[in-house]
């Protein structure tokens, strides 16, 4: 990519080229969930943000250049209460396990939904609690950890620059702490490394007693064990700078006696819904599931690829207000990028052309974007510029398929065209946009009764750009979708594209893929038949739907 590189440090305050300590080995953590319960809208943004610049990563340095690890803690006091709760006849670890394996399979659902690439490494806190303890050994043996009221405290005052993250020096720590609930510490900013276990709490063997860690030793831990003592990217939302981020710090760099844990930090914005702070309390509290597979937020399930539009028109940066209004927009939005083009074909034409090796390329400007501290919103504009030209432009509606792609809003990769030659099938249409043609006609049917004309018309064009037509009998009120009799609807584009992918196949000898296309058309009603071209005595291939 011609264009540089650019992100916002949290530790410097400013906006830098990234140059990564080692080209070849890009380095990025970022901190997982606490696998206690579902996760919810706010644990989305960091995945979505940070998915995002994982996939810039990869499209800079190449794929196999980039190392992200994202991790996942299993072993927390929410944990232990929510374990003793819903299993309170079993062996508490037991318990635990079961929460965690729950709930952590259900993250991983509830992410792939939202068009998230998996990192490439994913640690549990309780598979490296000999880690921690290494660390935490380090530390009181250089004199910046010691054993008070049994437990491990790191010594804040042994670090001269504690506090460079957050900007908050440790006299301004002190003077707001409660010295009085902790006077077992030395300094009322020091913070737990590892604390002892009672009998319904998990715990491990240490030289401290049995006991578990501290929250944020695990961090430490798990980024240093698979990204080394300094690593390149270190991301995370706005609320983990203090005191989790902040704390990471101080263990890493003085356990292992270097400048840094991470050159860049980075952190996204709060998540409110409707105006408001998100709590149980405030009946605001929206989970990843509930969006996903509920009618909890808006009246109905959303579609992963809206979810996640709506969380990338707002820079990373920046706070966002969750609201349905904005998801309606969305999803709208969505419909109209793939309503631009006959987004089926063009997806064709770009897998033809990975297929056979050639390149397909990404508009400039929309990658000039992101490479500007993941200018999402601006990447977006670019898309939208692309959407007006793409219904005419054959080249603006591939850059238009692919930056959606990009950004993981429409997984090209995995959209299998041939799974979607019934374009008129509704239900696929549900599934792929995030609502269906009863809730188009629905509108369509409102405008009418308002005498709207002009949002009438505006209906029927969206919808009859799938390849149907909008079949209205007025004086009974009534709206059918019928489909186009002219050879230029989507059907038949479609299954020429196959037919086009199938020769290219058999050409390169992939003869089970081209059974496979052939296969699949089949099971759909469509025939091939294959024969040569009298001419050129080429293999040509006819189709024709089965009676």
């Amino acid at each position: 990519m011609s264009v540089e590189l650019k992100l916002y440090n949290t530790l410097t305050r400013e906006k830098a080229e990234f140059r990564p300590i080692d080209p070849n080995n890009v380095r990025m953590y970022v901190c997982g969930p606490t696998v206690y319960d579902y996760a919810h809208i706010g644990n989305a943004r960091p995945v979505i943000v940070f998915d995002v610049l994982y996939r810039l990563l990869r499209h800079v340095y190449g794929a196999d250049h980039v190392t992200y690890a994202r991790n996942i803690t299993d072993v927390d006091d929410k944990i232990n209460a929510r374990a003793l709760r819903d299993h309170p006849g079993l062996p508490l670890n037991e318990a635990i396990r079961l929460v965690t394996e729950k709930t952590e399979t259900q993250f991983h659902e509830d992410v792939k939904a939202l068009g998230c690439l998996e990192p490439n490494v994913e640690p549990r806190a309780t598979d490296n609690i000999p880690q921690m303890i290494e660390i935490i050994e380090r530390l009181v043996a250089k004199g910046h950890a010691y054993v008070a009221a049994g437990e491990v405290l790191f010594d804040t005052k042994s670090m001269s620059d504690y506090g460079q993250l957050s900007k908050r020096p440790l006299d301004e720590q002190q003077a707001g702490a409660r010295i009085t609930v902790d006077a077992h510490k030395k300094n009322p900013g020091d913070f737990v490394l590892w604390k002892l276990s009672s009998h319904n709490e998990p715990g491990w063997e240490s030289p401290w007693g049995r006991g578990r860690p501290g929250w944020h030793i695990e961090c430490s831990a798990m980024s240093g064990r698979y990204l080394g003592e300094v690593f390149d990217i270190h991301g995370g939302g706005l609320d983990l700078i203090f005191p989790h981020h902040e704390n990471e710090i101080a263990q890493s760099r003085c356990a292992h006696g270097t400048h840094a844990m991470a050159n860049v930090w980075m952190h996204n914005g709060f998540v409110q819904v409707e105006g408001r702070k998100m709590s149980k309390s405030e009946g605001n509290f929206v989970t990843i599931h509930d969006l996903l597979h509920t009618d909890k937020f808006g009246g109905r399930p959303w579609h992963g690829g809206v979810l996640r539009l709506a969380m990338l028109k707002t820079h990373y940066r920046q706070p966002i207000d969750w609201t349905v209004e904005k998801l309606h927009q969305a999803r709208d939005e969505v419909f109209g990028f793939l309503a631009s083009c006959d987004a089926e074909i063009v997806a064709g034409r770009i897998a033809a052309k990975r297929l056979r090796g050639r390149p397909v390329l990404q508009d400039s400007n929309f990658l000039a974007a992101l490479a500007d501290d993941l200018n999402t919103p601006k990447a977006l504009s670019t898309l939208f510029s692309l959407r007006e030209k793409a219904s005419s432009d054959e080249g603006a509606a591939e850059k238009l398929l692919l930056g959606l792609e990009f950004l993981g809003i429409v997984p090209l990769r995995k959209w299998s065209l041939y799974d979607k030659v019934h374009v008129f099938d509704l239900r696929v249409r549900d599934q792929l946009l995030g609502h269906d043609e009863s809730d188009r006609l629905e509108r369509l049917r409102v405008a009418m009764a308002n005498g709207n004309k002009e949002r009438e018309e505006q209906l029927i064009k969206e919808v009859e750009s799938w390849g149907v037509r909008v079949a209205i009998d007025r004086k009974r009120g009534r709206i059918a979708l019928e489909v186009k009799a002219d050879s230029q609807n989507p059907l038949a584009s479609a299954v020429d594209a196959l037919v086009e992918m199938r020769l290219e196949m058999l050409k390169a000898k992939n003869f089970a893929e081209a059974d496979k296309i052939r296969d699949d058309l089949s099971s759909k009603g469509i025939q091939l038949k294959d024969g040569k071209d009298p001419a050129t005595g080429e293999r040509v291939t006819t189709w024709e739907v089965k009676r």
